[in-house]
């Protein structure tokens, strides 16, 4: 039996990190230097710095939506929203990491967003999420901080550091059904999700991991791809047409 087949009774994990949406012009988690986009990460990305300043986080979020409306889906979306349509959404779960909508406008459904979405707000009060494009802080009334009907503070639907990650019950019951389990741009060293590809090797499933350079987990993976996976996943995803 050839394990590394993919064809219309494989259950497929697929996880995608940073480097998906790097090649679309997304600035990465965290540069060189330390800062996210001139941020410190600990003045935005936690829930004390959300306590100790809301309008610099809100600030901060605002700027991040702007700038997702100037970015677009690259072939990497495109093949995987692709490989979903060969499959089904009920036989290919799409997590992903990334809290831009660049799965979506690629053409893949029901995306599991682990770590939130930008486009998304919550009300600290009664937790109503809504979908929202607007700035959360007008230019006339920089210090009036968003609020929902109910009289609650909102804040953005990220998971922040110290905060557990979206749909954790979900993903494991996803993982420990999946024939294979197929990796996308992601470091291999942030947990939970760094713990995907060990769960999909214990119950036997295949492991296929893409990205631009080895991450520190490569040898794990069943079959490893490298390159810009722009360019390598269209090419092994037209690869199964053939199977599916």
């Amino acid at each position: 039996m050839d394990r590394s087949k993919i064809d219309q009774h494989s259950r497929v994990v697929v996880l995608t990190g940073a480097g998906i949406s790097a090649e679309s012009g997304v600035k990465t988690f965290r540069d060189n230097d330390g800062l996210w986009e001139n941020y410190r990460i600990e003045d935005v990305a936690t829930p004390e710095a959300f306590r100790r300043d809301p309008q610099l986080v809100w600030r901060f979020y605002d700027q991040r939506r702007k700038q997702l409306k100037t970015v677009a889906p690259n072939p990497a979306h495109h093949a995987l929203a692709q490989l979903q349509a060969m499959l089904g959404p009920e036989r290919l779960t799409l997590i992903t990491q990334n809290v831009d909508d660049l799965h979506e406008r690629g053409g893949s459904k029901a995306v599991i967003h682990m770590h939130g979405e930008l486009l998304k707000v919550r009300c600290t009060r009664c937790r109503t999420i809504t979908h929202t494009e607007a700035d959360m802080l007008s230019d006339d009334q920089a210090e009036t901080l968003p609020h929902c009907e109910c009289g609650g503070l909102l804040r953005p639907h990220i998971v922040w550091f110290g905060e557990m990650p979206f749909e954790m019950d979900f993903i494991q019951n996803k993982l420990a059904e999946c024939t294979h389990f197929i990796a996308i741009g992601t470091s291999g060293v942030v947990y939970p999700a760094a713990g995907f590809l060990q769960i999909a090797r214990q119950i036997g499933a295949y492991t296929i991991g893409f990205n631009l350079e080895p991450p520190e987990n490569h040898r794990l993976f069943d079959q490893f791809i490298q390159g810009k996976a722009g360019q390598q996943l269209p090419q092994w995803v037209n690869s199964l047409a053939l199977q599916v």
